[in-house]
């Protein structure tokens, strides 16, 4: 197996100027593991070597005439299927969705990466309209973790969840409108940001509305960042976008732990005052606090003090979906999950007092976190209170309720927030499976939450551990994975 698929993107990029490989070399080393390693957890649920070759033949000439493009070029990304990209249809997991109706058209953030030189490796997986905290969907099936291919790789971004630790592509693009970069990240072992709202452009607009956010899924925190410094370009197309702040992200980290966390003051809660969370989970997030407070941070244990904000995020998250179904037919509904179009369903039936109480609810509870910042700079949980379950459900066995966001309590409230968070990896269970730690900053300080988690993974790195399925060479998988 060559060495080209352990590399992060800054790595690929310094090989690249010192001529040590082409970008051509590691596309394809890339696109090799993908044949090995997808069939067995349908990470990606298209690739299109030809068109991704081309991509990296481009780089490779620019290289070789010394005139490169931007800050990524050659280096391959991951696309979650519900951004638009002008050479693949973009069907989002539905059978709905016209795949013509979408061809010639680019996401902010895929046009982005293009500017600035980067190798599109394929469209990944994701639930139908990337509704749910899991990763399965009537047109491609089950998405399956990396560590465990029984056990679920998280959604709604579990198809670039599950690419990155296999070495299916060292950069991936997610969206999290409830969790859906974090919980993945999570659950599978790599490090996923979900930004400021208006930090990182997005259009078309999510179902989800301002619950939305679009963000970067990376091996390593130094990845994150410099991939941050290219997502948050411009583009006129999201009027919901700050302006830009040009911040050099891959700059801000810069340091050594000590230097990034000295006196920095974190708010530790294991429950936020609420959650009934795993015991190996606590303990190991709590060995974190510790680790990060013997470096200079200033840790108190403490919960920001709101309620369980469950009904107000049901409501505007559900009722995003009752809006993205509202001109599909009945006969096109006989053709989705159904459980989505339940809970879609059952949201068109919510009174126009009943959304706005949980828009009061959420403006309560934005409040709220702006007064803690102003004593807190970053608040540290669990990323989630469980480790990964089994593929294909929505929720664990005989869990107490039927649906994913009563498993991710820590996740969805900075949604309604829209707060920065990031989710990096912390340690694992006695069953071998990850466990991550979550960082929020008040919002637009995505800085705080970069320095805090580059320090931790500076000093606690995971990054040499890879799943059993990344060093596994599996000819049957090979042959498979060739028309993906």
């Amino acid at each position: 197996m060559s060495d080209l698929v352990r590399m992060t993107a800054l790595e690929l990029l310094q090989g690249y100027r010192e001529k040590a490989f082409s970008p051509v070399e590691a596309t394809q080393a890339m696109l090799d593991q993908i044949r090995r390693c997808n069939p067995i957890v349908n990470a990606y649920n298209l690739v299109d070597e030809e068109t991704t070759l081309a991509y990296a033949r481009e780089s490779e000439k620019r290289y070789q005439s010394g005139d490169t493009k931007g800050v990524l070029d050659g280096v391959p990304v991951a696309i979650k299927d519900v951004f638009l990209t002008p050479d693949w249809p973009t069907i989002k997991g539905s059978k709905t969705v016209d795949p013509k109706s979408t061809l010639g058209k680019e996401a902010p953030c895929v046009a982005a990466l293009n500017r600035n030189g980067a190798v599109p490796l394929g469209k990944t997986t994701t639930p139908e309209f990337g509704w749910k905290g899991v990763t399965d969907n009537p047109v491609d099936g089950v998405t399956r973790n990396p560590w465990d291919p029984s056990k679920t790789a998280g959604g709604s971004s579990g198809g670039s969840a599950a690419a990155v630790p296999l070495g299916m592509g060292p950069l991936a693009l997610g969206t999290d409108a409830g969790g859906s970069i974090r919980i993945p990240a999570g659950f599978s072992g790599l490090v996923g940001l979900k930004p400021s709202f208006g930090e990182v452009p997005h259009w078309p607009a999510s179902p989800f509305g301002t619950l939305a956010h679009a963000g970067p899924m990376t091996w390593t925190v130094a990845d994150c960042a410099l991939m941050m410094n290219v997502l948050t370009e411009a583009d006129c197309r999201d009027t919901n976008a700050i302006p830009r702040r040009n911040i050099d992200y891959l700059a801000e980290i810069e340091g050594e732990p000590e230097q990034l966390l000295k006196g920095v003051k974190i708010a530790f809660s294991a429950t936020l005052g609420y959650v009934q969370v795993d015991r190996e989970v606590e303990e190991t997030v709590r060995e974190a606090a510790h680790l990060m407070q013997s470096l200079g941070a200033e840790i108190t244990e403490v919960a920001p003090g709101f309620d369980d904000p469950l009904a107000a995020f049901g409501h505007l998250f559900y009722g995003g979906a009752a809006n993205a179904l509202r001109n599909i037919s009945k006969k096109q509904r006989m053709m989705m999950d159904p459980q989505l179009v339940a809970v879609s369903e059952k949201a068109s039936q919510l009174s126009m007092l009943d959304y706005l109480e949980a828009v009061n609810e959420r403006v309560a509870l934005c409040e709220r976190m702006a007064m803690f910042h102003k004593k807190y700079d970053l608040l540290l949980t669990p990323t989630l209170p469980i480790t990964a379950f089994e593929a294909g459900r929505e929720v664990p066995q005989d869990w107490p309720s039927t649906r994913w966001p009563s498993w991710t309590p820590y996740t969805y409230p900075f949604n309604l927030t829209g707060q920065p968070g990031i989710s990096v990896p912390c340690g694992f269970s006695s069953s071998g499976m990850p466990i991550g730690l979550q960082l929020v900053a008040g919002r637009f300080n995505d800085t705080a939450v970069l320095r805090a988690a580059q320090a931790y993974q500076l000093a606690a790195p995971l990054t040499d551990k890879r799943p059993d399925l990344f060093y596994e060479s599996s000819q049957e998988g090979a042959e498979e994975g060739s028309e993906v």
